[in-house]
Order: structure tokens, then sequence, then C-alpha cells
């Protein structure tokens, strides 16, 4: 069978690396494809490996081949699930391989919201602790995570892990969970609706999927139930987020800081209200890219298209 690589630059920009593919058919291995070479890369395909791009309805009527899309990612916005189970098309993601560095950048970010690091280097290296008098210096306040209280937005894999590091930190955890599923009797997590999650929190962490439901669930309206001292951390979707909502609120002192890892449009637009906001760290997407994160990511795609091959597909989505 054919099996066609869209955009594989983000997991593996070499083409050896995905080798494992080659003994269940042809592979044509793509840096990057843009929307208008889809249809033309991917004829013939009874595979498409996808990260981002996107596989619509259109793109799915196009290709007579296709049986089944390995999502190279836990997220499968990108593609059109309902089109694809309509003409018979397995969709596979891959869930769990990110939990443990999404979970440790959430820290970093947190930690450089709370202590900032990095400026204090900075700082040394410019000269100002040599210049003055006393032994230590403080650019900015200096916060302890310890009793502050941290509402996890999403309480999956990744919520999970993250609900354990912050309580070896001392903080304490309240969570919401945007699927409406009824939380655990017995789970110790207590469990509050969004607005009581701003309301309560020194930190929001947010961890959930992007959904009709979740789009935009982070307006001024959420924000302004916040504390002025609040955090708010988005490892997940960037559209979770009004961005012009959350400037203003950094802007404004609505809320403390921001930190995102991930924006509506990517890679990010130059005029982003978040690049001129008071007080927000923004990282390059890159909670899910540590090398183990991707070596297991690699394997478990690869297994997704061995148990396709095999007749019994995992993994399956929708």
């Amino acid at each position: 069978m054919k099996i066609v690589v869209l955009d594989g630059r983000t997991l593996n920009d070499d083409p050896k690396a995905w080798a494992g593919l080659a003994p269940f058919g042809e592979v044509a291995y793509h840096d990057v494809t843009e929307p208008d070479e889809v249809l033309e890369r991917a004829s013939g395909a009874e595979v498409l490996i996808v990260n981002k791009c996107a596989i619509r309805r259109d793109v799915i009527a196009g290709l007579p081949d296709l049986r089944f899309i390995a999502v190279t990612a836990t997220g499968f916005d990108c593609v059109d699930v309902e089109a694809a189970r309509e003409r018979g098309i397995v969709v596979s993601n891959v869930r769990g391989y990110s939990t443990d560095s999404v979970a440790q950048v959430t820290f970093a970010l947190l930690l450089e919201l709370t202590l900032h690091v990095g400026l204090h280097s900075d700082a040394v290296f410019a000269g100002e602790w040599a210049a003055q008098p006393d032994f230590s210096i403080r650019k900015t306040p200096l916060i302890e995570l310890a009793g502050k209280t941290i509402a996890i937005v999403g309480l999956g894999q990744i919520g999970r892990r993250v609900a354990g590091i912050a309580q070896a930190f001392g903080m304490n955890v309240v969570a919401h969970r945007p699927s409406g599923k009824p939380a655990d009797p017995n789970d110790p997590i207590p469990a509050l609706t969004l607005e009581e999650a701003f309301e309560r929190a020194d930190v929001v962490s947010l961890h959930c999927p992007l959904t009709p439901t979740t789009q935009g669930m982070v307006s001024r309206e959420r924000l302004a139930r916040a504390k002025p001292s609040a955090f708010l951390i988005n490892t997940g979707r960037g559209a979770l987020v009004v961005e012009r909502d959350l400037a203003d609120a950094l802007n404004e002192g609505v809320i403390a800081g921001a930190a995102v890892d991930v924006v509506t449009r990517e890679p990010i637009a130059p005029d982003n209200p978040l690049l001129k906001a008071k007080n927000c760290i923004i990282t390059p997407h890159i909670a899910w890219a540590t090398a183990e994160a991707r070596e297991r990511l690699m394997a478990a795609t690869v297994e997704n298209v061995a148990a396709y091959a095999a007749g019994k597909p995992i993994n399956v989505v929708g």
C-alpha cells in the first residue's frame, strides 16, 4: 500500500527516521505540504500520516483510495473525523506520549512567572549584581507556590500529572472538567465550575482539548472573575483563549501574568496582541517536543500503522 507522510518535519525531518513504516508499504515523505499540494501528494495513498496538515471533507472526497489516517499527535482537530467516518476511513491518534513533557513545561512556565529566573540571570551578566553592595538583588517579586491554589482545566493524563507535581510543591489542587462528565465522588481533587475555578485559583492551567464547547472559554468575562494576582498557563490549544481579551487583562492588571506555549494561529502572527501584553511569556509550541516524547510518538505512529495493516486498528478516534 502507499503511505504518504504529509508534514513530517516537526516530528523528525530526517526521512530515514520514518523507516519503521517501510515494512508496510511504499513510503513517500514530505517535510511540509501546503494546502494546495495535499490532493496531488496524497493521490493514490491508502494511508496518510499527518500532524497539522488539514484533511477536510473536500480533501477526503478527492482521495478515493484513502482508508487510514494516522495523526502524529493527540489532538486530531486537523481531520474532519465525521467525513472520514462516512467514507469508512479509520482515524487514529497517539495518546499519552507527551504527558511528562507537557507537565514539565507547564511548571517551567509557572516557575518563570513566579521567579523570573531568566531576568535575574540576565541582570547578573549585565553587571547589576556586581555594581551594588548587597549580597542579593530582586528584580521582581518572588512568589512561593506552596499554599497557592492551582485550578486544572481538563483532568486527563496530562492534567493528572500536573496535579501530582503541584501537590509535590505543596499547592492546593482543584479542577474543572469541560467534558461535562460527572466527577468521581471519590476523587480527592474537588470539582468546580469554570467560573468558580477562576475565582478561587492563584493559577489556572489549561489541559483540555479544543472543541466547540471549549473554544474561547478564557474570555474577558471569565478573566474578570480572577484574582489580580492570578496567573494563566496554556499548554493546551491556543483557541481556548480569546487572545485579545487576555492581552487586555494583562495590560489592565486584571491578572498578574500569563504563559502560553500555544496560540490560535501558528506560527504566531506578527500582530498577535499577546506579543505586546505585559508579563506574558510565549514559547513556540515546544511542550510536546522533548526528544523522548518525539521518540515515543514516532514509535506509537508505527504501531498504529502496523495495527491497521493487520486489520486490527488501535487508538481509533471518533
